[in-house]
């Protein structure tokens, strides 16, 4: 049974994805704003949905192991294999806001996040200071939009009410697919009595950022890299700052020193990224392949561990 929830839950993810993106890409035509800033902000935050939804109530019931790397794992996912299988897909330039303000505020969150945990735990004070971090991006997200608004072409889109239904619709689809898919994966992995902070970085992990790596993959294909690479950067930030955020300011966090070492790892693939889409101003098919190697040689690290 968990096998057909689970194919069902990657059917929902996928219809989902395509109606998201859809919707989301008509709002920002609807609105005249870049569609990088709708993929930074709903798009990012909507696809997060399901890691909140993890690290908040695994923080609710004490279960600190599934709260950290849940989001260590999905964000290093985020940034190797969601951009790395865009840009293998389809080599794409690099939004220039994305590469001076986006990549490096999640490079800078991550150091941060980093020296934090550092002494194995993420205190209320901590969690309360990435929680401002986070109103801080979101208020900048908006002048943003305010700014570029005027500029944008004013090019075809749907009715909003139309706009809004597919955001909503392909939402729900996609955090219920997510859902499913978790559950399901990580069902299966006790039964072969796997560890519950390897399927916190993997399966739970994986499972929990397949919306943002379906939706990246459909905006691409779609020929909207903007939305594809903000998406995962904004997914990224927002995980870091709100949900991280929120699960230490509920319920302080230990943290196991592996989830240190994780975070390093994230650190350097984030600065990775960055390097890759900062040489030529856009990522190749070479550079997505190798983000997606070094992503299986980190699950093979993990499982040597």
């Amino acid at each position: 049974m968990e096998y057909l929830l689970l194919i069902i839950g990657f059917v929902l993810l996928i219809k989902g994805a395509d109606f998201f993106v859809e919707g989301s890409s008509s709002l920002a035509r609807f609105l005249k704003i870049p569609s990088v800033i709708i993929g930074l902000t709903i798009v990012a935050m909507g696809t997060s949905a399901p890691e909140a939804s993890v690290s908040i109530n695994a923080a609710l019931a004490g279960n600190n192991d599934i709260a950290v790397s849940n989001i260590i794992g999905s964000n290093i996912f985020n940034g190797l294999v969601v951009v790395g299988i865009c840009a293998f897909i389809s080599g794409f330039k690099t939004n220039k806001d994305i590469l001076k303000r986006d990549m490096p505020v999640n490079i800078l969150i991550t150091a941060i996040l980093c020296v934090m945990i550092a002494d194995g735990r993420l205190s209320r004070l901590e969690g309360i200071l990435l929680l401002a971090g986070m109103i801080f991006y979101i208020v900048n997200m908006i002048l943003s939009a305010l700014k570029t608004r005027s500029s944008c072409p004013d090019e075809k889109s749907m009715p909003l009410y139309k706009s809004l239904i597919f955001i909503a619709g392909g939402l729900v689809a996609v955090i219920f697919g997510g859902n499913l898919v978790v559950n399901n994966a990580s069902q299966i992995a006790v039964s072969f009595g796997v560890s519950q902070n390897f399927i916190g970085l993997t399966i739970v992990a994986i499972g929990t950022s397949l919306p943002e790596l379906v939706t990246s993959i459909v905006a691409t294909r779609k020929g909207d890299s903007g939305l594809a690479l903000g998406n995962a950067i904004g997914s990224n930030i927002f995980n870091i700052l709100f949900i991280l955020g929120m699960s230490a300011t509920i319920s302080p966090l230990h943290i196991l020193s592996e989830s240190v070492i994780d975070c390093a790892i994230l650190l350097v693939s984030g600065i990775l990224l960055f390097v890759f889409a900062y040489t030529r101003k856009s990522m190749n098919r070479t550079e997505g392949a190798i983000c997606v190697l070094s992503y299986i040689g980190y699950t093979a690290y993990l499982f040597i561990r």
